[in-house]
């Protein structure tokens, strides 16, 4: 009887202690829809799989981004597009009614951002660096960096309680190398997830196979079938990793599994946001591991 006593009281603790793990709250917070899907869409796969809590924002609701569609009609096409790649990454996904092609970084959007992550409760915080062709991916990384700070600060927003702790503010890859190249801090592996990325990114289909394709003259070469589709989208957009994403995955993930990895995510920690060492980034990247 005691004997059984006690494995019913571990039984206990073990599921309750389960069932305390703390969920993180990830936002991702990008320009345009579709923004967020590019840049973090196989790490927010992943944290959705272990049950931790992502949402997306566009900062505009994309009412330019076409050549024979606009304004309001287009606006509509891309929130429907953005709710359903919500669903298939998992993730929660707002779009905010500012026009897209003229953001800017004013009070009233950094009040709007200020606001979503305190209310998502954010752990980290991941954003485009203010170096971009576009103005409004630049635009939109200035007003996360001027909300990093004031997400703890009481009177501002005071309709919204502020965070007790300050989120890791984190930048997602570009290209671009004035004035700074982009680092790969933390690393990711999606190699697991890159065809389901990829499939949910098809749900903007008004931009990965009309828009995006007609500005670089490549629309003619658009596949028709749905898996053609999702095939040529992958190979257009998966990148090569480079030996630095190699370095910080082998740092992350050890040797053996680090030089394995076919496809990555990789983030520049903000030096605006709480600064974590990296039993903290493990942590916040469960995915990783210790």
């Amino acid at each position: 009887m005691k004997t059984a006593l006690l494995i019913l009281v571990a039984i206990f603790v073990c599921f309750s202690g389960k069932s305390q793990e703390k969920k993180l709250n990830i936002v991702v917070i990008g320009a345009h829809p579709d923004d967020c899907d590019l840049d973090a869409g196989g790490t927010a796969i992943l944290y959705a799989q272990m049950g931790h809590n992502v949402m997306f924002v566009s900062l505009t609701n994309g009412d330019a981004g076409h050549f024979n569609t606009g304004g309001g009609a287009l606006a509509k096409i891309r929130m429907a597009e953005a709710e359903e790649a919500g669903k298939r990454f998992g993730v929660k996904y707002v779009v905010l009614d500012n026009h897209d092609g003229e953001l800017m970084p004013n009070l009233n959007v950094r009040l709007q951002v200020i606001r979503l992550i305190r209310q998502w409760n954010a752990d980290v915080v991941i954003g485009p660096r203010p170096y971009d062709y576009h103005p409004d991916h630049r635009n939109t990384a200035i007003i996360v960096q001027d909300a990093a700070y004031l997400v703890i600060v009481p009177n501002v927003a005071p309709d919204v309680p502020p965070l007790k702790v300050n989120p890791v503010f984190l930048y997602s890859k570009d290209g671009f190398k004035k004035p700074l190249p982009f680092s790969p801090d933390i690393a990711v592996d999606i190699t697991t997830v890159n065809d389901k990325k990829f499939y949910a990114i098809t749900a903007h289909k008004s931009q990965v196979f009309e828009w995006l394709p007609w500005t670089s003259g490549s629309l003619d070469k658009v596949p028709k079938g749905e898996k053609e589709r999702i095939e040529w989208v992958e190979k257009r957009y998966t990148q090569l990793v480079t030996a630095q994403e190699r370095e910080s995955l082998v740092k992350w993930y050890g040797k053996e599994k680090g030089d394995a990895v076919k496809t990555v995510e990789t983030f520049e920690i903000c030096e605006y946001g709480k600064q974590p060492d990296e039993d903290q980034v493990r942590k916040l990247f469960p995915m990783i591991g210790k």
